[in-house]
C-alpha cells in the first residue's frame, strides 16, 4: 500500500510536468487566452498541485479516476474497454514464453559447456542487445511486406476462429517473445547451475542417478524460488515493451490508451493507466516472492 502510494505521488508528478495544455490541446492554436483560461478552470488545471494530487487520490481510492479530458468519458470506461485485449495480449504472451524458456534454460543447463549450451548462450545475449521496436519493425518488414502472411496491423476485435486469432496475434506476441525469451532462458540457466553445484546434487550424482532425475528431481523444486523471480521479472518487461508494441501494431490496449493520451496532455488517462501497470508489476513481484517463499522451507517456517 505504502508502494502504490509513492508511486502514485510520482506518477502525479512526472505527468505535471509534462509540456503542453491540456486546454490549449483542446481549443488549438487560435484560441484566446480567455477561453484557455476559462477552460483550464472549468477542467480544475488552475488549482494548485497539491490539491489536484488529494483530488486524484481520493478518486483512485474510491474507484473514481477521473473523467478524460478529450472526450469527458470516464477513464474507467475507457481503461474497461481496452483491459481485456492487453491481458489477452500478455496471456499469449505468457503462455508461449514461459514454456519455451523453461525448456530451453533447463536444458541449457542441463548440457552446460557443451555447444547447444554455448549457442544458446549466444543467441540469447544476441536477442536482449536488440530493442523491441528494431525487432517488431523487422517482423512486419518480412512477415507482412514481402511474404504477406500476415497483417502488419493488429485489431483483437471479431476473432472467430483459431486461424484469426493466430493473424492478429502472431506478430505482437513474437515481437515480445524473443526479449522476454531471452532474459527468462538466461536466468533459469543460472538457477539451475547453481542448484547443480549444491552438494546434495554431488551426492545424488555419487549415487548414480541419472542427469534427467538429479535435475527433475533435486535440482528443479530448489530453483523454484529464484526461477518464480525470473519469470516474474521477465514478464514485467511486457509492461514496458508492451507500449512500443502496441504502438508499433496499432493494438487497441492500455499502453496505445496511454501513449494516446500523452499526445493529447489527457492527464488523468495517462495517470491512470500508468497506475495500472505499477500495480500490475507490483502483483507480479509479491506473487513471485510468496512462491518463493512457500517453495523454500527454511523461509516458510520463518
Amino acid at each position: 500500500m505504502v508502494s502504490l502510494l509513492l508511486v502514485s505521488l510520482a506518477i502525479f508528478a512526472i505527468t505535471s510536468l509534462l509540456p503542453g495544455d491540456a486546454a490549449e490541446e483542446l481549443l488549438g492554436q487560435a484560441a484566446t487566452r480567455e477561453t484557455v483560461e476559462g477552460l483550464r478552470a472549468r477542467l480544475g488545471l488552475d488549482l494548485p498541485g497539491h490539491l489536484r494530487y488529494l483530488n486524484w487520490l481520493g478518486g483512485l481510492l474510491t474507484g473514481d479516476f477521473g473523467r478524460s479530458l478529450a472526450n469527458n468519458v470516464p477513464v474507467a470506461q475507457l481503461i474497461g474497454s481496452r483491459l481485456p485485449n492487453s491481458l489477452m495480449l500478455a496471456a499469449a504472451t505468457a503462455a508461449v514464453s514461459v514454456p519455451l524458456a523453461l525448456a530451453i534454460g533447463i536444458t541449457a543447463a542441463m548440457w552446460r559447456g557443451s555447444t547447444y549450451d554455448r549457442a544458446v548462450s549466444m543467441l540469447t545475449l544476441s536477442v536482449v542487445s536488440v530493442p523491441e521496436f528494431l525487432v517488431a519493425t523487422a517482423a512486419v518488414i518480412v512477415f507482412a511486406v514481402h511474404l504477406r502472411w500476415l497483417s502488419a496491423l493488429s485489431a483483437a476485435t471479431d476473432i472467430t476462429s483459431v486461424g484469426q486469432f493466430f493473424r492478429v496475434f502472431a506478430l505482437p506476441v513474437f515481437s515480445l517473445c524473443c526479449v522476454i525469451v531471452a532474459q527468462m532462458v538466461r536466468m533459469t540457466r543460472a538457477a539451475i547451475i547453481d542448484q547443480l553445484r549444491a552438494p546434495y546434487v554431488e551426492m545424488a550424482v555419487l549415487k548414480g542417478v541419472g542427469p534427467f532425475r538429479v535435475v527433475l528431481r533435486h535440482a528443479l523444486p530448489n530453483a523454484i524460488g529464484p526461477i518464480a523471480n525470473a519469470v516474474a521479472l521477465s514478464l514485467s518487461y511486457l509492461l514496458g515493451g508492451v507500449i512500443i508494441i502496441e504502438t508499433i501494431f496499432n493494438y487497441p490496449g492500455i499502453a496505445k490508451l496511454m501513449v494516446d493520451g500523452v499526445s493529447t496532455r489527457d492527464l488523468p488517462v495517462v495517470q491512470a493507466c500508468a497506475m495500472v501497470f505499477c500495480a500490475a508489476y507490483l502483483a507480479l513481484v509479491t506473487t513471485a516472492d510468496v512462491v518463493a517463499i512457500l517453495s523454500n522451507p527454511r523461509l516458510r517456517h520463518r
